[in-house]
């Protein structure tokens, strides 16, 4: 064999060689990704506690580090809620669907996975025993009660607890809980959806029940749902 045709093997070999080599690098590669994934994905807690580094702050800092709120502020309580209705509203913040000047920038700086890691913190917590709202036994939340629990007929208005479930705890994934929500929060939703600035709901379905109701009726239904409890079974969610 003359040294041109080993030099032509040698170079044949080193050719297979390298290509193993990459083919086994790519294959560990593969399988490092695939082990750390999870891992390494969106950390809901972190991001909830001290924000995502790219735009998002601490979400703490508005609705505190296990989403019970702060009604004075009219932070709405996420503790409890479905991930799915979460990660809707999040997703329609970013999309424009439902607006608000502090969310919408924050929720278009999270990624999907960041999104979805939130979302899932706040549905695993477990929402205050005590609502901080209005006196139960005032005529506004009285009326409030009744509309709630009955409605009313003669305006075709249903009952809240028809789609909110007994309680107004919520019926997931799509109606969610409203019993202990801040009254200011409650009426600034209900405003939301009767002018067509929150335009979020599947159907019109909170448009058309907000555009039947009073200025009056809406704060005695904000008050009398701030007045219970968001826990399920608490004896002050009774009615």
């Amino acid at each position: 064999m003359n040294a041109a045709n080993v030099r032509a093997i040698s170079d044949l070999r080193r050719q297979a060689w390298i290509a193993w080599a990459g083919r086994r690098l790519a294959w560990l590669a593969a399988g490092v990704l695939a082990f750390s994934g999870p891992a390494m994905g969106a950390d809901g807690q972190s991001i909830v506690m001290q924000g995502n580094g790219k735009g998002a702050p601490a979400c703490m800092a508005c609705h505190g580090a296990r989403g019970q709120g702060n009604p004075a502020g009219g932070f709405p309580m996420l503790a409890g809620m479905s991930e799915t209705y979460l990660a809707k509203q999040l997703h329609d913040f970013q999309n424009g669907t439902r607006t608000n000047a502090t969310m919408g920038p924050i929720a278009k700086a999270l990624s999907p996975q960041e999104v979805q890691a939130v979302a899932r913190y706040f549905s695993q917590q477990t929402p205050p025993g005590k609502a901080p709202g209005a006196t139960a036994g005032s005529d506004l939340v009285r009326e409030g009660r009744n509309l709630v629990h009955n409605g009313e007929w003669g305006k075709s208005l249903p009952a809240c607890v028809r789609c909110h479930g007994p309680g107004a705890h919520g019926i997931a994934p799509h109606f969610p809980p409203i019993a202990g929500q801040g009254a200011g929060y409650l009426e600034k939703q209900l405003k939301a959806f009767q002018n067509g600035t929150r335009r979020n709901d599947a159907g019109e379905m909170m448009r058309s029940v907000a555009d039947r109701l009073t200025a009056t009726q809406i704060k005695a239904v904000a008050e009398y749902l701030a007045s219970r409890s968001p826990q399920v079974g608490d004896a002050s969610s009774a009615q």
